[in-house]
């Protein structure tokens, strides 16, 4: 036997029998670098009684014939029969003290691997659930990793590999992060009624769904995802696309503010949107031939005296009241009142706008100024509630049916 070493604990001394490494190993440490994952110990000539240091954030594994005798977590262990009951079964010992067997260990890296980088390699095309646009978008990220569950880890990723970095490991894994990235993008938008241009402000949220659909992916070979962020998810401010759904969204936000201005014009002379509109069928009634239009066109004029307010508010209403006197004598069935208009408030932006009927809350929809998630409040609700949650909203968020096919060509 060569000479044997007592302070061999990387397999890089020298015993004087060159690459056998015939004399033993009494001695295994760690001694890999930082990035790496897992390390295997490169000598396999050990003895019973040889001291394993395993320091913190670390698990040692024994090996022996393809079987996994232990896992040692961290501190000095003697290795025995006693320490590793599974050696007894597997080392034949003829003679005791520092009897020599064969086995391999494998150190295991458990320290959380942060900041580590991902991100497309081109843009992914999204089609704008509101303005039914597609435009190409890229996301770029960072995500932390520690390996939870060593067995598992070595069995399904590692194999025969005597290390693992931490480079080999996001290359395992990227494929699957960009694949979750783009389809949970895509169905957030869809389900929130979302335009792309409001993602950014969506990071957060989308963030924290994309690493709870790739958690069980990761866990399946040993791996704990620490935490994943989206750092930006970003377009070309030239895109044909982008262009035109900038365009869109000024278009509503100028219809947001011209609904802002009537509603604080209302406020002022004291009237309300079913007075407004009540108003504007009085005076188109006004325009038409017959006794009606000559007393409603009257009542315009005299309207027009007194001032737009409560006054003209009673005055409109009792001449309403005669004009209907007179077509019930003309007349023979009575016509049942429409029914009431909904009308409802909406939180946006931290201010209070509206009321709005559904159908100007059905083109916010479309526009993305209203999603399921908006405070809302009518006459009769005790509070403020979420769009999605009153049934008469809930038809504004469903899904839009796809267009039917086309006709099968004539022959």
């Amino acid at each position: 036997m060569g000479i044997f070493n007592k302070n061999r604990s990387d397999g890089q001394t020298y015993d004087g029998q060159g690459d056998d490494r015939s004399g033993m190993i009494d001695r295994i440490k760690y001694n890999g670098l930082e990035d790496e994952l897992v390390w295997k110990f490169p000598y396999e000539n050990l003895s019973i009684g040889a001291q394993l240091i395993v320091n913190e954030s670390q698990e040692a594994i024994f090996y022996k014939g393809g079987t996994v005798c232990d896992i040692l977590g961290p501190g000095t262990h003697t290795l025995s029969s006693s320490n590793i009951p599974i050696l007894q079964k597997l080392i034949n010992l003829p003679f005791g003290g520092n009897t020599p067997f064969t086995a391999e260990v494998w150190f295991i890296n458990k320290t959380v691997k942060r900041n580590l980088k991902w991100g497309t390699k081109a843009r992914f095309e999204l089609m704008d659930p509101v303005y039914g646009i597609p435009v190409p978008v890229g996301a770029f990220g960072q995500f932390g990793i520690r390996i939870n569950d060593s067995g598992r880890f070595m069995k399904e990723i590692v194999g025969t590999k005597h290390l693992k970095t931490t480079d080999e490991v996001i290359s395992d894994f990227i494929s699957e992060i960009l694949n979750k990235v783009q389809d949970t993008i895509g169905k957030y938008i869809d389900q929130m009624q979302l335009s792309i241009l409001r993602l950014p402000a969506r990071i957060s949220e989308i963030s924290q769904n994309i690493q709870s659909r790739i958690r069980d992916e990761f866990d399946r070979y040993g791996v704990e995802i620490t935490n994943f962020y989206v750092d930006s998810i970003n377009y070309s401010e030239d895109d044909p696309g982008i262009v035109k759904i900038k365009e869109q969204m000024a278009i509503s936000a100028a219809q947001v503010r011209q609904a802002m201005s009537n509603k604080q014009q209302r406020d002022i002379e004291g009237y309300t949107y079913q007075q407004e509109r009540s108003f504007d069928v009085m005076e188109t009634a006004a325009g038409n031939e017959g006794s009606a239009g000559n007393v409603m066109g009257a009542g315009m004029g005299l309207g027009m005296g007194f001032g737009i307010g409560g006054a003209m508010g009673n005055m409109m209403g009792a001449m309403g009241g005669q004009m209907n006197m007179g077509i019930q004598n003309q007349q023979q069935p009575t016509v049942p009142p429409p029914p009431p208009v909904i009308m409802y408030y909406i939180f946006v932006n931290n201010q209070q706008l509206g009321p709005f009927n559904i159908q100007q809350l059905t083109d916010f929809v479309k526009q993305g100024q209203l999603t399921g998630e908006t405070l809302v409040w009518k006459q009769g609700m005790p509070q403020w509630s979420k769009a999605i949650d009153q049934p008469d909203l809930q038809t504004l968020f469903q899904p839009v049916a796809p267009p039917p096919p086309p006709p099968p060509p004539i022959n």
